[in-house]
Formats: structure tokens, sequence, C-alpha cells
């Protein structure tokens, strides 16, 4: 049997302060941090590893699988664009053994050897593929936003439960220490009452207008545009543009604002906002992209606070985006007791000491993860939930949901979050778009 190695606690604390000096943590987080870890970690069968099956071979798709290969070995990959395909294929071809290559990924779903599937398609296809999984006994590492509409998301809450899944969704900043620390002292008064949360998203993309063209060989067309309208093939539709069209996506709002609004949530510590209004700053060009490149919403609380969700412009929406006013690509809280600024690069505070007093035994604590796909293989083994579980998914995505609802309505609207729905002035409008009309054969029917 192999014993654990005991380190010296000279090493521990060398370990210790190399790391805080590399991730800009404290010290007294770091400590508990690396106790915690040594604590639980426990060797792997050689054997421990599932079959994987890639949904959406796009950059990030592909990303996402070679961050899952780690814990288990690609078997299938699909894509309705057979370029896409065959390029994964080639990729993850290991030992002399190639993934099969699908186009519908019903087919791949009935695979014995498909134990996961990884999916990061566009946004519009995240529901069915995420269905058609859980109803086929398979486990979900599903990109971020889980959804495209509300309704949605209370579908997929029920069939992950009633089928006994295991659905992890892509908001990784949650197992970034960074995020999670912030959110903890927060959640613990460190700042004081929260009075606000300011989200700071890129813009996005203002285009066209656009001429339309023909589909290139290999690429199902039809079958891209699953649910939504029938339209004619554009380029500036698809890949990676798809995020810019309200047909598919919902722009900035659920691009980086899924990122941001699940921290924002998980630090406020509810389901959803009570009220949300939201204007457009910059108009999208006619007959070009749809969703607005610069918008900003506010959302009100039921605990008092508000949160301001807006656009930094920049040239790139996907840089480390520093506006003329210096604020970054982020999330900051303020209290009557001060502030805190976290993204993926920073952790600042108005007080050295809100970040650098350890918090007491007694604090609250948020469930931990430092490894998002690791967090969820772990999972697939314990059948635990996982740091961003299909509650905490569609919660989150609902919060860009409703902006891009109030964005499209141009009204302030009210929302009781128990019973997910517009209450009050605006209520009948605002319901019908909770859920959307599904082009058919595209429809929930699809999933089986």
């Amino acid at each position: 049997m192999t014993k654990p190695v005991q380190i010296s606690r000279r090493t521990f604390l060398a370990q210790c302060t190399a790391t805080a000096a590399a991730t800009g943590l404290p010290l007294w987080f770091v400590k508990n941090e690396l106790s915690a870890a040594e604590a639980a970690s426990r060797p792997l069968s050689p054997n421990d590893r599932p079959g994987i099956a890639l949904v959406g071979c796009g950059g990030m798709g592909r990303g996402d699988a070679r961050n899952a290969s780690r814990f288990g070995d690609i078997v299938a990959v699909c894509d309705v664009d057979e370029n896409h395909a065959e390029v994964a294929a080639r990729e993850f071809s290991k030992d002399g053994k190639r993934p099969a290559k699908f186009g519908d990924f019903r087919k791949l779903l009935e695979r014995a050897d498909v134990h996961v599937i990884v999916q990061a398609t566009p946004d519009h296809w995240h529901t069915l593929i995420n269905l058609a999984a859980v109803n086929a006994k398979k486990d979900v590492y599903g990109e971020k936003p889980l959804t495209l509409t509300i309704d949605e998301g209370k579908r997929l809450v029920k069939a992950v439960r009633d089928r006994g899944a295991v659905l992890q969704t892509g908001t990784q900043q949650r197992s970034d220490r960074k995020f999670r620390l912030a959110c903890e002292l927060v959640r613990n008064g460190r700042i004081g009452r929260l009075q606000q949360v300011t989200v700071f998203v890129p813009a996005g993309i203002r285009g066209g207008p656009f001429a339309p063209q023909t589909p290139p060989p290999g690429f199902n067309w039809d079958y891209w545009l699953g649910q939504a309208p029938q339209v004619e093939y554009l380029k500036e539709r698809c890949h990676s543009n798809f995020r810019w069209w309200w047909d598919y996506s919902g722009g900035p709002v659920t691009d980086w604002g899924a990122h941001h609004n699940d921290i924002a949530r998980w630090a406020i510590g509810q389901d959803g906002p009570t009220e949300v209004e939201a204007r457009v700053v910059t108009p999208p060009i006619p007959g070009g992209y749809t969703t607005p490149p610069e918008f900003e919403a506010t959302l009100t609380w039921a605990n008092g606070v508000k949160q301001i969700v807006k656009t930094t412009p920049d040239d790139s929406p996907y840089g480390a985006v520093i506006n003329k006013d210096g604020q970054r690509n982020g999330v900051k809280f303020e209290g009557t007791d001060g502030w805190i600024w976290v993204n993926r690069a920073d952790l600042k505070a108005s007080k050295d000491e809100i970040i650098d007093t350890p918090l007491p035994d007694t604090a609250v604590r948020l469930e931990a993860s430092k490894d998002h796909m690791g967090n969820f293989f772990d999972c697939v083994r314990s059948r635990k939930n996982p740091i961003a579980p299909v509650e905490a998914g569609h919660r989150s995505a609902s919060v860009g949901h409703l902006i891009v609802i109030a964005l499209r309505l141009g009204r302030k609207l009210h929302w009781d979050p128990a019973k997910e729905q517009f209450t009050g002035d605006g209520a009948k409008e605002g319901n019908a778009q909770v859920a959307r009309e599904m082009r058919k054969p595209y429809d929930y029917t699809f999933a089986g």
C-alpha cells in the first residue's frame, strides 16, 4: 500500500509563501487551501478514464476537450461542419486510435463507450444537446451560458435531477480562488453591508450590413440553425460570430456577462433580482449584427443590493479591457465599509486588511474547487454536485436573460425569482419572452 508523502512544516510554509507570491492571494488563505488539498488528495486508478465525446468542435470545444482529456479518452467528436469535426478527429487521435466522427449528436449518444459529453456549441443548441445527453444517461460539461432562455433552464434543471445526471456549467471562474475569496469576503461582511455590485464586460462587435452567401461544402446550415428561424446563410452568423445575434445568443450580456454575473450572484447569495431595467448605449447597424454592442443595465435584489452591468469599449471584446476611467473587465463590490475588485488577473480592496485579515473559523464558506474540469470528473465518479451545478448555471444565466428581455422590450420589469415569472406592469410582455418558439423539427422532441 502506498503511504502518503509527509512534508515538513518548513517545506509547507515555503510552498505557501511561494504560492501566495505567485497568485497574489493572502498567505492565510493559501495555507488553508494547501492544507485542505493535502488532506483530500487521493490517487486515481489508471483505468479510471471515462469515454468522452466532444459536441461542437470549434476552438472553444477543442480547448475544453484538451482539458477534459486529462481525465478521460476522447472517443467521438461531432460537428455540423465536417471540417471542424475532421480537425478535432485528427487532434484527438491517440495510439493509432481515431475518434469516431458524427454530424448528428443523437447518433453519438447511442454509443455505450460514451460516458461524458463535453458540449461547446452555439448558445441556441446548448439546451437540446444537454437534454438529449441527460436523457441518454450521459454526464455533461456544458459551456456557458447554460441556456438560451429561462424556460429552457427550468426544463433542464428538472431533467438533470429526474435522471440523476451530473452537469457542470462552464463558468470556470467558480474554480478560481480569487473569485471565491472575493465572494466569501463579501458574504462575511468584510466590506460591511453590501450596497452595489458593478459588473464590467467587454463591448460587443458592431458590423454590417451583410449580404447572403452560399454555405461552404460540408457545412449543414439548416442543422446549424436548429431551433432558430430559417434565414439565408451568412458567414457572419455562425462559428464565433453567433454571439452577436439575438437568434442565437445575447451579445456581450451573455458572453462575458455569463461569467461575471455568476460571480455577482454567488456573492449576493440569492436566486435572482426582483427588478431589471436596461438601455442600449450603442445600437446595432441595420442589416448587421442584431445585439447592441454597448448597453447598461440596473438590477435590484430583494436585499436592497443594486447591480450595474455595463460594457467597457475596447478594440477587442476578448482582451484585458480597460476603459477611460481605468476600470477593467471584472466585478466591483461596494459596501458600507469599503470595496473589493476582482477579475482573472487581480484581487484588490480599498484597504489591505480587508483581504489580508484571516476569516474566522465560524465564517461562511463557499464550495471549493481549483480545477473546474477536474471538479466535474471528480463528481462524475462520486455522483456529488459539482461546483457549478445545473441550478447555479440556470439561475446565473437567467440574470443575463432578464437583461436581454429588458433591452428588447425597452422597459423596467419586475421579476419574481421564486415563481420565475414577471409581475406587475409589463408582465404580459415580459413573460412572453421567457420562452421562444422553436423551429420544427428542432424542438424538445428532438432531444428524445
